[in-house]
């Protein structure tokens, strides 16, 4: 019980200091999954992400999710899924019970800005970091610079982006291999 509330309490942090979503959580869950608990690696981290990222529902869900389960199975699932939903849940519920017009008042406003701007510092900080630890030869860069160029100018799904580099990542190993 002890490891669960333990996952529990520590996806509550990234649940409560992830402003943003989506890329703006990794930095949070690296610091806190990787570094503190040591739960995973940085390596399994990003596969994780990449995953929950082609899966239905939003990935900080999905990512807890399957860090959760691999340490504790089906109920470390539950209980991290359960922790990195909290704070949203409790944070919306508060906002929607006093203020209608919340994001019109001139302090909000400013105050989503100034989150706005953190965030996007955070997102370039994770892109530098994901650049650096996932390419890691010529075939990567190839890889990367294709998915960049399918994102940026296509609306492709991501599991789309994601099974098209698998196969492309398995092809040239293997023509690699052949070579040998």
């Amino acid at each position: 019980m002890k490891k669960l509330i333990e996952l529990f309490t520590s996806f509550f942090k990234v649940g409560i200091m992830t402003f943003g979503g989506g890329i703006s959580m990794l930095p949070i869950l690296e610091g806190e999954i990787v570094d503190k608990k040591n739960w995973a690696t940085r390596e399994e981290l990003l596969d994780y992400y990449a995953v929950g990222q082609c899966t239905p529902g939003i990935i900080a869900v999905n990512t807890a999710t399957f860090i959760g389960h691999k340490q504790k199975g089906i109920w470390g699932g539950i209980f991290a899924t359960l922790g990195v939903i909290t704070p949203s849940v409790i944070i919306i519920l508060i906002i929607a019970s006093f203020l209608k017009n919340f994001t019109d008042i001139p302090f909000v406003q400013s105050a989503f800005n100034g989150i706005r701007v953190a965030v996007c510092a955070l997102v370039i900080s994770s892109v530098i970091g994901l650049i650096k630890k996932g390419i890691k030869d010529y075939i990567g860069i190839i890889i990367a610079l294709i998915t960049f160029i399918i994102v940026a100018f296509f609306q492709v799904s991501p599991v789309w982006i994601v099974l098209g580099a698998i196969l492309t990542g398995i092809i040239a190993k293997s023509l690699k291999e052949g070579k040998k």
